[in-house]
């Protein structure tokens, strides 16, 4: 298991610069555009491509292309695999540069539309953001090329055993939009917000070139050498047949996500942009850990599903899933607790004001109460795949889609912003549940009741760093006022003392795999 931890460890490293890059990034862009109209247009025209990247690149595509790679690799060796690449690269190179020229031709379509709907007595502040977020997203769209090929280059980097290329690409999305907002905002100051705009937009294109040329390069330099391949063999038969049931559920989620960004649109203008920045947020602890232990656990399961070695298979699922748990649990419960300093010393600069630390507070707690679940659900969808079921997460995702629309629907009137945010978390615990029990139900060895002793663990221990955490704040803030230099100096120490705390809960309680967590702790000390 060391080596696998010093892949986890190496693949949590890169992705915890790579969420801190992210923060800054939205960081910069709270401070230029706040929770305006104008930051809503942006993510709700940057989720299309994204959600596309989903359907084609790092779901759909990863779920089917590792294990088939996997395969090749075994029967045919590098030789078989990189010819799979680039018939991979090929097709997939045609089929966004399709859908994006499509998307753009419709997107163009919107104003023709708006004037309809003002026609019809809609309201022009609502059509409006409908209008911005499309004009953004005609320019924002042709990433979707660049991040789908990169998403199937990281997957052959992943399946050599290669992590650190692939945890590092969003690194490159975020320091182009750093830079190039930052440098856009001094030297095109004149223009203002929608000067500044333009800069992002071309940080996000920029960026995404970048994510597909070093994944490519460094793929090159395992003997990989790119070029054009539009054969039809097995293998690619084999990964179109296995995508077919993914794709269906990826654009369920896409449809999900889409219908979630229109009813944001119409609430209020800060919706989508609250509850973005609210889901970024709680994104970091999965960012930095879940991804990184699925990242790395989803091989090494394809192979052992390969191989026919169950077993082992469940046996590695147990430990991520564990993992997972172990740091997820308090992370929730550390950002439900402490979500109103995090949001003010984070963001509360700029276009940023007080009146949207109160929008976002909330939310981020409801968020924060879903992060347990969100992170386990990125596992044991990796369980299924490597299983070559893509059946079974289709199923899942609709499930989610009709809970999540229709408490959307329900809730959005009477609570708004928080019926959207709680509509989806209960959305993401449906599908978790399902999961794992359909999961249990195919092989004895990945039944959730071989961890819950240790969940229960978890949770009384972070439980008692959570009612730390609350006295230590409560403390703090009493005896040092809310100045930005005590909020800073107090979460630091807070959060150190809280982590502490939870520590010492795991070791006390003799939670299984708590050795592995220390491991990987001393080996990113040893590195820093």
């Amino acid at each position: 298991m060391s080596k696998h931890l010093k892949s986890i460890s190496t693949v949590a490293g890169a992705t915890m610069a790579s969420r801190l890059l992210g923060l800054w990034r939205d960081v910069l862009i709270m401070a230029v555009f706040g929770t305006s109209a104008l930051a809503s247009a942006f993510y709700a025209a940057f989720t299309l491509p994204n959600l596309f990247r989903r359907l084609l690149g790092e779901g759909a595509l990863t779920a089917a292309f590792v294990p088939t790679l996997s395969s090749e690799l075994q029967e045919r060796q590098r030789a078989g695999a990189f010819a799979l690449v680039n018939q991979v690269a090929s097709w997939l190179l045609v089929v966004t540069g399709g859908i994006v020229l499509i998307a753009i031709v419709l997107l163009l379509q919107v104003r023709h539309g708006a004037d309809w709907a003002l026609a019809q007595g809609a309201s022009a502040e609502t059509v409006g953001r409908f209008v911005r977020a499309a004009d953004l997203a005609v320019v924002l769209f042709p990433y979707l090329c660049c991040v789908c090929l990169a998403a199937a280059f990281s997957a052959a980097l992943q399946t050599l055993n290669r992590f650190l290329e692939p945890a590092l690409s969003p690194i490159w999305l975020n320091l182009s939009m750093i830079l190039l907002l930052t440098g856009g905002a001094y030297w095109d100051w004149s223009t203002g917000a929608e000067g500044a705009m333009r800069w992002l937009c071309a940080g996000v294109l920029l960026g995404g070139t970048l994510q597909m040329l070093v994944p490519a390069l460094a793929l090159s330099r395992e003997g990989w050498r790119p070029r054009f391949d539009f054969g039809w063999g097995e293998p690619l038969q084999q990964i179109v047949a296995l995508m077919g049931p993914t794709v269906f559920g990826s654009a369920v989620y896409l449809i999900n996500m889409s219908v979630s960004q229109a009813i944001g649109l119409q609430v209020n203008a800060a919706t989508v942009a609250v509850l973005n920045l609210a889901s970024r947020l709680m994104e970091l602890p999965i960012g930095v850990f879940a991804v990184a232990v699925t990242t790395v656990v989803f091989p090494l399961i394809s192979r052992h599903a390969a191989a026919g070695d169950w077993a082992n298979m469940a046996t590695a699922y147990r430990k991520g899933m564990r993992l997972i748990l172990t740091i997820n649990v308090p992370a929730a419960v550390g950002l439900f607790l402490l979500a109103e300093p995090v949001i003010r010393v984070l963001f509360q600069r700029g276009a940023f004001t007080a009146e949207s630390v109160g929008a976002i507070k909330p939310v981020l707690m409801i968020y924060a109460l879903g992060l347990p679940f969100l992170s386990f659900t990125n596992i044991v969808l990796r369980a299924f795949y490597a299983q070559r079921d893509t059946v079974t997460p289709v199923k899942a995702a609709v499930l989610s889609f009709v809970v999540n629309l229709t408490l959307s629907l329900l809730l959005m009137g009477p609570l708004g912003t928080l019926g959207l945010a709680a509509a989806g978390n209960i959305a993401t615990i449906a599908q978790a549940c399902y999961l794992q029990v359909k999961l249990a139900r195919t092989r004895d060895g990945f039944a959730f009741r071989l961890v819950l002793r240790d969940l229960g663990k978890v949770v009384l221990a972070a439980a008692g760093m959570g009612l730390f955490v609350a006295l230590a704040w409560r403390a703090w803030v009493g005896a040092l006022g809310t100045s930005t230099a005590s909020l800073v100096s107090g979460l630091g120490a807070v959060i150190a003392l809280g982590m502490g705390v939870y520590v010492a809960g795991v070791w006390f309680l003799r939670i299984d795999g708590r050795e592995d967590l220390v491991a990987m702790v001393r080996r990113r000390v040893s590195r820093a």
